[in-house]
């Protein structure tokens, strides 16, 4: 290895690189917002769980799940950009250690500011942990056991989100329970259209996905009825939230072109894949104004 790759400024790169900074805001805005809208203010725990969501959360969960899946990443020509690290093996400890090291002290931290109130806001906290542990590590490995690798990728960016309406003293009403479905299934539908990209280095690693059992076209049909199903969640929320019902309709578009891709094109829906990561953006954008909305008209 050349003395630039074992710098001290490349290892940080390669670490920061491995919590996928392009989805930092994916997980920490769900909480921030479950939480802000719920108490209407901001405080200690709002700050504290926000940046543990935004950064040390994505490095344990990306970070462990560079370093258990570096075989089948050297196959894969998306890795070692924005979309994932191409991990050198000697960074895999440093990797795992970073991880650990940032995240227990602001665990730490913020269980200490919410208390024990509600108790069952620690077990939403520990499934999160749980999940974010068992999509990648030997022996759970839930990202190769098909249809629950897209419920586990769900649960990373929706229990944040429920942790921050538990923390909050939130009422679980049924227009809320459809918000938090319908986040579900969209969550759910863009793990499965992720995974479609990657149908030919899963193979050829031995990984099962939910696109390797099921193809690669019908994963994109069952990721555009999982999208389409969210949009119509959206319309039992409390108002603005149905407005919200229309953004299920941008990435029903991104997908459709692949509704009918072979398994030996699927790696083509790539270009998909990069609309939709730029599309999250847009689709945030738009959520944090129905968010603001929402507040007013619960406050007028």
């Amino acid at each position: 290895m050349s003395e630039a790759r074992t710098s001290a400024g490349w290892k940080a790169r390669q670490v920061l690189l491995s919590s996928r900074p392009l989805s930092w805001i994916n997980t920490a805005f769900p909480f921030a917002a479950a939480y802000v809208v719920t108490t209407g203010r901001v405080d200690a725990l709002l700050v504290v769980g926000t940046v543990f969501f935004l950064v040390p959360y994505n490095l344990l969960m990306y970070g462990i799940n560079d370093v258990f899946d570096y075989e089948s990443d050297l196959r894969n020509p998306r890795k070692g950009g924005a979309e994932g690290a191409l991990l050198d093996p000697g960074l895999h400890r440093t990797v795992m250690a970073a991880g650990v090291l940032t995240a227990a002290p602001m665990l730490a931290l913020m269980l200490l500011l919410a208390g024990a109130e509600p108790p069952w806001s620690w077990l939403v906290l520990g499934l999160s942990l749980f999940a974010v542990v068992a999509y990648s590590v030997p022996g759970l490995r839930f990202k190769e056991r098909p249809v629950l690798d897209s419920i586990t990728s769900s649960t990373h960016f929706v229990s944040p989100a429920v942790y921050g309406l538990a923390v909050a003293g939130a009422a679980f009403t049924p227009a809320l329970l459809a918000l938090l479905a319908a986040f579900f299934l969209w969550g759910m539908a863009s793990h499965a259209f992720g995974a479609v990209q990657d149908v030919a280095p899963d193979r050829q690693a031995g990984i099962a996905s939910i696109a390797t059992a099921f193809g690669a076209a019908r994963t994109v049909r069952l990721a555009i009825t999982g999208w389409g199903l969210a949009g119509l969640l959206m319309l039992a929320t409390s108002w603005p939230g149905p407005l919200a019902a229309v953004l299920a309709l941008p990435y029903i578009l991104a997908a459709w072109p692949y509704r009918s891709i072979p398994d030996d094109r699927a790696e083509t829906a790539n270009a998909g894949w990069k609309l939709f990561l730029w599309l999250n953006f847009l689709t945030g954008f738009l959520v944090t104004m129905l968010l603001i909305a929402w507040v007013a008209v619960r406050g007028s």
